[in-house]
């Protein structure tokens, strides 16, 4: 019996010394985040993933988005009053960096050469849980990175530098 009272201290022991064990991966990997610095990319690399639509898909959607009974859509009101108008608006697929980090609608225009694209400006701003990081293009576009982390800009206004848009995210 005299041995059961050693036994408990060591139980006690390994416990202290098995939780301190585990936390110091928890300490170490917390202790590591640093923030991230994100430029805006060069679009001229950038892939299409979506498709074109098609003239059919265009006037039909006009019709759904344009009729008396699109009360629920966020409207505006000029781009329903010429099929021309909303065309150039709504024809336009999806592009992203081939990281896949930032995505953003292009024209399906052939005027749109993203080769060329430079950014000039960034902005950050919240949607919910989800921080938006928007780079805009000198042709128009804008390119998203969405994500969960915490983003401030750093450089907003870089249109004689193009590569010093960055927000610093953690």
């Amino acid at each position: 019996m005299s041995g059961l009272p050693s036994m408990r201290n060591q139980n006690a022991a390994m416990k202290k010394f098995l939780s301190v064990l585990l936390a110091l991966p928890l300490f170490w990997w917390g202790g590591a985040v640093r923030a991230e610095i994100i430029g805006c990319p060069e679009l001229k690399t950038a892939v299409q993933v979506g498709a074109c639509p098609s003239e059919e898909d265009l006037r039909y959607t006009f019709k759904g988005y344009c009729s008396d009974d699109a009360r629920m859509y966020d409207r505006e009101e000029q781009l329903c009053t010429d099929f021309a108008l909303y065309r150039k608006k709504k024809n336009a697929s999806l592009w992203e960096t081939p990281d896949g980090r930032f995505s953003g609608y292009v024209s399906c225009e052939p005027l749109d050469p993203l080769s060329t694209a430079r950014a000039v400006r960034l902005a950050v701003s919240k949607q919910g849980s989800v921080t938006r990081v928007a780079c805009g293009y000198d042709t128009g576009v804008t390119f998203t990175h969405r994500t969960k982390a915490k983003c401030v800009v750093v450089i907003a206004d870089c249109a004689g530098q193009p590569e010093a848009c960055k927000a610093e995210c953690e």
